[in-house]
């Protein structure tokens, strides 16, 4: 059984920062890209950002590209997402997934998901 656990998420303020992490259980993750996604409150779920399995490659969406970094340590089985210049706008909760097939972009594209970390950024 595949579990993916967030943390790090919580409340700060605008041009703050935070550091997201991803613990995987039941998968070693060296071997998987990995991507986060993030939900806002009455809107859809939206890629975030992704980095292939050897973390060589990422993509980043546009709104998030230059703030935030995906990195990950495959020794630790850890995932993170670092997320600086925060604005009120990147409120949400963030999610963790393993990729599975398909565009990077997409949710569908991966199957493995972890319940989510909320993170709050006040004006």
């Amino acid at each position: 059984q595949v579990q993916l656990v967030e943390s790090g998420g919580g409340l700060v303020q605008a041009g703050g920062s935070l550091r997201l992490s991803c613990a995987a259980s039941g998968r070693t993750l060296s071997g998987y890209t990995m991507g986060w996604f993030r939900q806002a409150p009455g809107k859809e779920r939206e890629f975030v950002a992704r980095i292939s399995y050897d973390g060589r490659t990422t993509d980043y969406a546009d709104s998030v590209k230059g703030r935030f970094t995906i990195s990950r340590d495959n020794a630790k089985n850890l995932v993170y997402l670092r997320m600086n210049s925060l604005k009120p706008e990147d409120t949400a909760v963030y999610y963790c997934s393993s990729y599975y097939s398909g565009n990077y972009y997409f949710e569908r594209s991966y199957d493995y998901w972890g319940q989510g970390t909320q993170v709050t950024v006040s004006s």
